[in-house]
């Protein structure tokens, strides 16, 4: 029977992580409002939301500083430490692909997506919200499992790792079909590789997020 050494703590790791996941969150609803905007074409707050976005990644970057910084040498850990440490990098890695694909829309004079492509665009957004509005509730039934090491706590957190593979699967399938149809409609060279490049950044942000799920699963499994 496991020990939960959680109890030895003075605070858990865990409320660090799910702190940082909660910013994650609320990037997440700015980054989609701020997708609907530019590809509505008329929407006139776009570079607000970017900053935005900003705001909320430097946040999370001094809540990862702070989970790095307060771990004792010698600390009793639920998990381990570089186990917990590359989760977080996942995890911030949402947060970077965000402000990524935001910037690099902001590169581009003319807003707007391809009416041949927006129904793609749009499976692909909401492929990549949903796993990242996760990751808040699996940090935080994480939290829980690692405090009881429940067998039915343990499945649920694992029930969430899997609904973030299936997410992943289904943006990796909407950026592949954008990429193949981007180069058959009339538009210019430039566009084409707009397009191309913001979907990669786009696709990247669900990456991260199933590998944040991947390193939750091998801490669940120590």
């Amino acid at each position: 029977m496991r020990i939960p050494f959680l109890s030895l703590f003075i605070s858990s790791p865990f409320d660090g992580l799910q702190e940082h996941a909660e910013k994650v969150k609320e990037c997440a609803w700015t980054f989609q409002q701020a997708i609907e905007c530019y590809a509505s074409e008329k929407c006139k707050t776009f570079e607000e939301l970017r900053q935005e976005v900003g705001r909320l990644e430097s946040e999370a970057d001094a809540i990862k500083r702070r989970i790095r910084g307060h771990i004792p040498k010698g600390t009793l850990m639920p998990v381990d430490k570089f186990q917990l440490f590359r989760y977080l990098r996942e995890q911030d890695g949402v947060l970077d692909s965000v402000e990524d694909a935001l910037n690099w829309i902001s590169y581009k004079p003319e807003p707007g997506i391809p009416e041949e492509l927006e129904k793609e665009f749009f499976l692909l957004i909401d492929a990549t919200i949903e796993p990242i509005e996760e990751l808040a509730r699996m940090t935080a039934e994480a939290r829980k499992y690692f405090k009881n090491f429940s067998e039915k706590q343990r499945n649920l957190v694992k029930d969430i790792i899997r609904n973030l593979r299936q997410k992943e699967h289904e943006a990796d399938k909407a950026e592949e079909i954008i990429k193949k149809k981007v180069f058959h409609i009339n538009t210019d060279p430039v566009t084409i590789f707009h397009i191309v490049r913001l979907v990669e950044t786009i696709g990247s942000i669900a990456d991260h997020a199933e590998n944040a799920g991947d390193m939750m699963r091998a801490m669940l499994a120590r």
